[in-house]
């Protein structure tokens, strides 16, 4: 347990004197494209203009009915095996994929998500709604079951968003949305991956990927994501990583380097996905 706490301490300081960029089971997998890297420097301007877009404080947040299920969501998104636990299956939150509450750009934000549902998404191979997209984060990126459309769950999550979205027009793009698309390596390394995170990512997330409770998340293993969340296939987690790993120097790994250490870590067990339907 001393251990453990000096562990902790050092942690903190060293993220304390971090410059922190602010460039996720990814919510918007496979729906909007924002910007594509060609290679570590180059950069494609969105296809589709984006709006301009600043994350509204939680002072905005309404009294009343409607405010406690948008405090609830974001609770939720915050703290998600304790918010909404008949439904979570392992030791995730929400916002170890969409950081700092879903605001973060280049980490899936959920800024005007609800604006583009319904919508047709290539996984399922049929338009759904934002109910429906949200219990699929949670069967594979929380290894949990569905929450109900009606769940006071489900709605205050919706809430969430809607608050978050609030005068971002219908079917708008949102500048950072989804994750970067990049140009893959013509060869990936895992074996290279593996020396990667034993220095670039081990501290935070365990030399076992079972990261520190209630500071990071684990990575593989039972308490992280399954198999069949967006975060397991290399090229997301690769973009994930390229614009917001490691959290001390966010952008510093080359694409190589990220595409790598996605291969290590996403060749390590993972829970099957099981779907509930």
């Amino acid at each position: 347990m001393k251990t453990q706490g000096v562990l902790r301490d050092k942690i903190i300081q060293w993220l304390a004197v971090a410059v922190l960029a602010a460039p996720i089971s990814l919510l918007v997998s496979g729906i909007v494209v924002s910007r594509r890297v060609h290679a570590e420097t180059r950069h494609e301007e969105p296809a589709t203009p984006a709006v301009a877009w600043k994350a509204p404080s939680p002072g905005t947040i309404p009294q009343g009915e409607l405010g406690e299920s948008i405090r609830l969501g974001r609770n939720i998104m915050n703290k998600t095996p304790q918010y909404a636990s008949r439904y979570v299956g392992n030791r995730m939150n929400c916002v170890d994929c969409h950081l700092n509450e879903g605001t973060q750009a280049w980490a899936s934000p959920l800024a005007g998500i609800t604006t583009i549902f319904p919508a047709y998404t290539k996984r399922d191979g049929r338009v759904i709604t934002i109910e429906h997209r949200i219990q699929e984060c949670f069967e594979r990126s929380e290894n949990g079951t569905p929450p109900p459309s009606n769940s006071q769950q489900m709605v205050a999550l919706v809430a969430y968003m809607n608050w978050l979205s609030k005068g971002i027009p219908m079917g708008s793009t949102v500048k950072g949305r989804g994750l970067l698309q990049l140009t893959p390596p013509a060869h990936v390394d895992a074996a290279a991956g593996a020396k990667i995170y034993a220095q670039q990512c081990q501290v935070c997330h365990g030399a076992n990927g079972q990261g520190i409770p209630g500071m990071f998340p684990p990575v593989w293993g039972p308490g992280s994501f399954n198999d069949g969340a967006g975060m397991s296939k290399v090229e997301k987690m690769a973009a994930f990583v390229k614009a917001n790993m490691p959290k001390t120097s966010s952008g510093s790994l080359t694409v190589q380097q990220a595409y790598d250490v996605a291969a290590f870590v996403t060749a390590k067990p993972h829970t099957h996905f099981k779907s509930a339907k």
